[in-house]
């Protein structure tokens, strides 16, 4: 067995040592959306610095806990904050809670995230489905010898993002009535915002929004056999024609106001999955 694997299974068997009883689904919450875990009943909480092999959550906004616990009457785990590669980790050391919660029993994955609005069409709080995502201008996960035990070398990408999730969350968001666009998610290393040239090549190449996080979550998911759901929150404007700058207090702030309903479409999300 590979170090890797070896780390994978000693995290994972101390997590189940832990606990009582699994799920299915886990959920990864995103800058200023961690308060989506006050809608959690818990039965285990635990923060990163005392799970083995975990990386550290450094980013305000990111609270550094994982829970397993209660959403809308189904078992969850939930991530309070992710890791990302801008932060000094590696992309392998990124995905490692994702191939943790398989090693879970985790089959469905939904993650959130805060992103910059490329699009001229959306708006500051606007809430958009990821139906495809653009990951050439960050590091691929699976760079590296492939860990057979978790996937193919070669896996296909054809569909990052289950089509019979992102469905079943449209008939949510019209059944509350909830807009909700569907686009194309850029990711990108960070943590530098991007400069008006970026934008436009970001806008050329068929990005709706561009954020820093998402896509190494959902190769490695993908490579280990999850269905992945994601929504972005747009919490800040890149194609812009005044001189304002960006700030992540501004960020964090779009964040926690579109909180209630990112918090409604994930919690129906999970009744109808789980």
């Amino acid at each position: 067995m590979s170090e890797l694997m070896t780390q994978l299974q000693e995290t994972a068997n101390f997590i189940k040592s832990k606990v009582k009883e699994v799920a299915n689904t886990a959920i990864i919450l995103g800058s200023g959306l961690g308060n989506l875990s006050k809608e959690i009943q818990a039965d285990f909480s635990i923060p990163y610095s005392e799970i083995p092999h975990f990386p550290i959550s450094t980013v305000e906004g990111h609270k550094g806990r994982l829970i397993l616990g209660t959403l809308n009457g189904k078992k969850v785990w939930v991530m309070e904050g992710r890791f990302h590669f801008y932060e000094g980790y590696s992309a392998e050391q990124v995905v490692f809670p994702i191939r943790v919660l398989r090693l879970l029993g985790v089959q469905n994955l939904l993650l959130s995230n805060a992103a910059g609005g490329v699009n001229a069409n959306y708006a500051v709080g606007d809430l958009m489905i990821i139906k495809d995502h653009i990951s050439l201008f960050t590091i691929n996960p699976l760079v590296g010898k492939n860990e057979t035990a978790l996937g193919t070398r070669f896996p296909d990408m054809s569909e990052p993002y289950a089509s019979s999730f992102i469905e079943k969350a449209k008939q949510i968001a019209a059944s509350n009535s909830i807009k909700v666009h569907e686009g194309v998610y850029v990711g990108v290393t960070g943590p530098t915002f991007e400069t008006r040239a970026e934008y436009r090549l970001i806008k050329n190449v068929g990005g709706d929004v561009v954020g820093m996080s998402t896509v190494q979550e959902t190769i490695a998911a993908v490579h280990c056999g999850m269905k992945v759901f994601a929504m972005s929150v747009v919490t800040d404007l890149g194609i812009r024609e005044d001189l304002n700058v960006i700030t992540h207090e501004e960020v964090l702030a779009a964040a926690h106001a579109a909180e209630p309903l990112l918090t409604l479409l994930f919690s129906e999300l999970v009744k109808e999955i789980a």
